[in-house]
């Protein structure tokens, strides 16, 4: 176990890092409602004048996380810090870096990601010349089958996923994401580009300079193996997304799951704290 329990909360090892990279889905909220004790995280920081960047797979823009943020009352001085895997997507977009024209698999909610390239949007996938997956259709929530039926046929495009995440929690509801529409295509030869946690190019986005930085986040396979591949610190917060596989078991014993996944923490809480 090489690992530290953070029992008297963040402040026992603010001091040893200049930016802090926090996950806001399962740490700051969990899609219904804030955690207090996260946003007094954020406050403390700020008194300190420590950096922090709210990163999220969320594949959509900026604006539109900050605008589903403020009905449950988040505070508007922090949208600024806000970055989202869609706004790494919409760059590659703008640069036409997989290709001119589209086929969108994805929520209607998500269109706004590519407003500004809606006449690129082809209707069918045939005339694409790639797939843009944003998450799951709105009549196709639960049944991941129905993907590999439709993708089939046009393994030789390339995927590109703007959610590298497989499952979210809305308050108590687990939902398929967009990257287990990824992981169907890719076990079928599939090629697909993320963007998002744990891949490096979003780090790179946000996080230009060589500074002593924390990863804080409840995702194994997206905030934790993220902060392993850029040689990060990382903060684990075990009553996420993971809580069931923790459920019942000791600190002896959290390296069988750590090992599960192949990553290293350096510290956990059960929910972030001051």
């Amino acid at each position: 176990m090489s690992f530290v329990h953070l029992k008297n909360g963040l402040r026992e090892i603010v001091n040893n890092y200049e930016i802090f990279s926090i996950d806001l889905w399962g740490v700051v909220h969990n899609g219904v409602s804030l955690n207090c004790a996260a946003i007094e995280v954020l406050d403390n920081l700020k008194i300190k004048n420590k950096k922090f960047i709210l990163m999220t797979n969320a594949p959509r823009p900026r604006q539109n996380v900050a605008n589903f943020l403020s009905k449950i009352n988040f505070n508007k001085d922090y949208y600024q810090n806000i970055f989202t895997s869609g706004d790494a997507a919409l760059n590659s977009l703008r640069l036409n870096s997989h290709g001119k024209n589209f086929f969108h698999l994805g929520p209607k909610r998500d269109m706004d990601l590519f407003f500004e390239f809606k006449e690129k949007r082809k209707d069918k996938i045939k005339s694409a010349e790639f797939i843009l997956c944003t998450g799951l259709f709105d009549d196709q929530k639960n049944n991941l089958f129905y993907y590999k039926n439709l993708l089939k046929k046009y393994v030789n495009k390339k995927m590109v996923c703007t959610n590298p995440d497989l499952i979210v929690h809305r308050g108590d509801r687990e939902e398929y994401c967009a990257g287990s529409v990824a992981k169907v295509f890719e076990e079928m030869n599939g090629k697909v580009i993320y963007y998002g946690k744990p891949h490096p190019e979003i780090y790179k986005d946000c996080i230009q300079d060589e500074k002593r930085v924390l990863v804080i986040g409840d995702n194994l396979n997206t905030d934790i193996r993220g902060a392993n591949n850029m040689h990060y610190d990382s903060l684990f917060i075990k009553n996420g997304i993971h809580k069931n596989e923790f459920k019942n078991l000791t600190p002896d014993d959290f390296d069988e799951i750590f090992n599960k996944y192949q990553v290293k923490i350096n510290y956990y809480q059960n929910h972030l704290s001051w």
